[in-house]
């Protein structure tokens, strides 16, 4: 890895080594831009001695007529034994030193381990067919990374059978340069294509990113075709989608090519993909680490199967092309201590459809690169939510397949119509959902909306057996919104201010028996004493606690008929269910459901409860007037929903995934709560 220093008007000499091997020593560099290249100049001359930094020189380098870095060792003799690993490389060629020259500056993006050195090159053997032709040199100086170059040339003889598959997503490489196939100290040095000299980090820290990107994709009218869009250019966030698309695309398409060859990369990332201006394809990195699927493995004794095996694997590679995605959209987590805290929710075991939540909370509260992030995966019901949460799925075998990666309507465009599965439409009402609530703008539109959504998603519950709430009903759980009536300060003149928190409701398992929870119910509020308090929310913190025990039982929501008498229950409910009704009967929604008429009926998990315990808590008196408090209780009790109060009001719940909870009082309101996680 090369060291580099800025200096003005003086070059620096540093030694380069690795150990157990040859000492470079002599290397001189000029910095020409720190952002795209170095100025190399060739090796002078070779030494054992240890690594070590030379005095500063006060001349420039000049450019000595000597053999290149490459080429001292071209001219050794081959040993006879080694003819037989030189036939398994039979389908590459075997270049000499004296085939390439040397340019005298190479891109800092281009470098790689600290095992290797890097050159470009440009190919002078006017009998070669990649005569002028740019390439770049790879020299690999310890073991272990010339076994890797090894590798990757025999990973090429599966992969160069589709010859248009090959060049348009693998990193071609040419051949390599051996003085001797079994002596451990020789040089060893990939020929590798040059697809341009940044690799996919380089291009998105780029300030310009967006438009540079565009323009050397050249995108057109047949760009836009490869991914069902239907307009060019337009708002920012629409231009990065439609960016987006076309990067993930073409990275699935060449993932799904290596692993239809049996093979895992096991190394993707943004330093290993390269976007070549030629093709306009992302070419994946080199296969040094590629693994086979069908090889034997072995732990402990225990072979696994070969399926097992290979799903294991795919789901590894479809992991890291996770983070790729979500380095791309979200800006953010190009920083790496943003990017270790999000690589560590994940760790710890928390589902990652909860890393909207997450982020909401944790990344995007003290960001800078603005929220396009969450817009771009907001879009179309928060498609790229469910499909970046399948990518990183905690579970290996839960993660998507390249194949069903590409079918996903996050990366379809509007006019490429694609079939959502029950899943997704699961997914993209309770997206919608949460979206509608945020806004916070509650108008008679609004409420019917969302109460039109819940009962959809009430409809296609997945759990609606209480056996299946056992293991997902545990959590905490935040008050997203209520169909009950909600009374803010500025509809009413209060005799005490109150700003209302954050809502929760925590449920844990109860020890004996397994059917009963405890549920705690916390609501943190801020009295704001003074007239200022609309400019000043500053006030005495205060915390309201209720605690009960909860029975899951099997029951029945039963819906009543239109000749029922329904004065007892909220307008908003017989309206909703009458929306659902014309909704699900329609043609779009009767192919996706096959649903023929309004169920009578649907299966819930009955919610049994014993006593109820109410506490509160103050960080300070206020004023030393019992009243003030009771005032400031009464206020908080009346923006509240009234079942975070009484527990025992909520009758069922009618509706759980992995990211919300659907409660139902007896007075038929709906409780939307979504699940949060300990680090949100």
């Amino acid at each position: 890895m090369f060291r580099i220093r800025r200096k003005m008007a003086c070059t620096e000499v540093y030694s380069i080594s690795s150990p157990k091997m040859e000492y470079v020593e002599g290397r001189c560099f000029s910095f020409i831009n720190s952002s795209t290249s170095l100025k190399l100049w060739p090796m002078i001359r070779r030494t054992n001695s240890p690594i070590r930094r030379k005095r500063k020189l006060g001349v420039s380098c000049s450019l000595p007529n000597t053999l290149s870095p490459l080429g001292s060792e071209e001219d050794a003799s081959v040993v006879p034994s080694s003819h037989s690993l030189e036939d398994e490389f039979s389908h590459v060629t075997k270049f000499k030193m004296s085939d390439f020259k040397i340019r005298n500056r190479v891109s800092i993006d281009l470098g790689g381990r600290g095992d290797e050195i890097v050159f470009e090159a440009m190919v002078n053997d006017s009998h070669s067919p990649l005569y002028k032709t740019r390439v770049v040199l790879r020299q690999l100086i310890s073991a272990r990374a010339k076994r890797r170059g090894r590798r990757a040339i025999e990973v090429l003889k599966r992969l160069a059978r589709r010859k248009l598959m090959y060049h348009s997503y693998s990193m071609q490489v040419h051949g390599y340069i051996c003085s001797s196939m079994i002596d451990e100290n020789s040089s060893f040095t990939l020929v590798l294509g040059h697809h341009g000299s940044s690799s996919l980090r380089h291009w998105l820290q780029r300030s310009d990113w967006l438009p540079t990107l565009e323009a050397t994709l050249s995108l057109d009218q047949e760009s836009v075709r490869r991914v069902g869009d239907d307009t060019i250019g337009g708002p920012a966030i629409s231009r990065q989608l439609r960016l987006i698309r076309i990067l993930m695309r073409d990275l699935l398409i060449g993932v799904n090519y290596v692993h239809s060859h049996g093979l895992a990369h096991t190394e993707l990332r943004l330093e290993n993909l390269h976007i070549s201006p030629v093709d306009k394809h992302i070419k994946v990195g080199i296969l040094g680490n590629a693994a086979d699927f069908n090889e034997a493995d072995t732990v402990d004794g225990t072979s696994y199967d070969n399926m097992d095996r290979r799903r294991m694997m795919i789901a590894f590679d479809m992991r890291c092309v996770g983070f790729i995605m979500a380095k791309m959209v979200l800006r953010e987590l190009m920083d790496p201590t943003t990017f270790a805290k999000f690589k560590a929710f994940l760790t710890k075991g928390n589902d990652s459809s909860c890393l909207r939540e997450f982020l909401l909370h944790d990344v995007k509260r003290n960001s800078s690169a603005g929220n396009f992030g969450i817009q771009i995966l907001d879009r179309n019901w928060g498609a790229g939510w469910h499909l970046l949460s399948l990518l990183l799925a905690p579970k290996p075998l839960d993660r998507i397949s390249c194949l069903n990666a590409l079918r996903h309507p996050f990366l379809c465009g509007p006019k490429w119509r694609v079939n959502p599965s029950i899943e997704v439409i699961r997914w993209s009402l309770g997206s919608t959902t949460v979206r509608i609530a945020e806004e916070y703008i509650y108008g008679q539109q609004q409420r019917s909306r969302l109460a039109h959504f819940i009962e959809l998603m009430e409809m296609l519950n997945p759990y609606p057996k209480p056996k299946h709430w056992l293991g997902s009903f545990p959590g905490k759980w935040r008050l997203l919104y209520c169909t009950g009536r909600h009374i803010g300060l500025t509809l009413r003149q209060p005799s005490v201010r109150v700003l209302i928190g954050e809502v929760y409701l925590t449920i844990s398992k109860a020890s004996t028996p397994k059917t009963t929870f405890s549920a705690a119910s916390h609501i943190s509020f801020t009295v704001m004493a003074g007239g200022d308090w609309p400019h000043d929310k500053s006030g005495v913190g205060g915390k309201l606690q209720v605690n009960t025990y909860f029975r899951l039982r099997a029951g029945r929501r039963l819906y009543l008929k239109e000749e029922t008498d329904t004065s007892k229950f909220p307008s908003a409910t017989p309206d909703a269910q009458a929306s659902a009704v014309k909704r699900l009967s329609s043609k779009k929604w009767r192919k996706a459901i096959p649903v023929n008429e309004f169920p009578s009926s649907l299966s819930v998990a009955k919610l049994v409860s014993t006593e109820t315990e109410v506490t509160m808590s103050l960080d300070k008196p206020l004023s030393g007037n019992i009243e003030v408090a009771q005032k400031a209780l009464q206020e908080v009790r009346t923006q509240i929903p009234p079942e975070m109060f009484d527990l025992s009001k909520i009758v069922c719940g009618t509706y759980l995934d992995s990211r919300l909870l659907v409660l139902r009082s007896v007075n038929g309101s709906a409780l939307v709560l979504t699940r949060c996680t300990n680090d949100s």
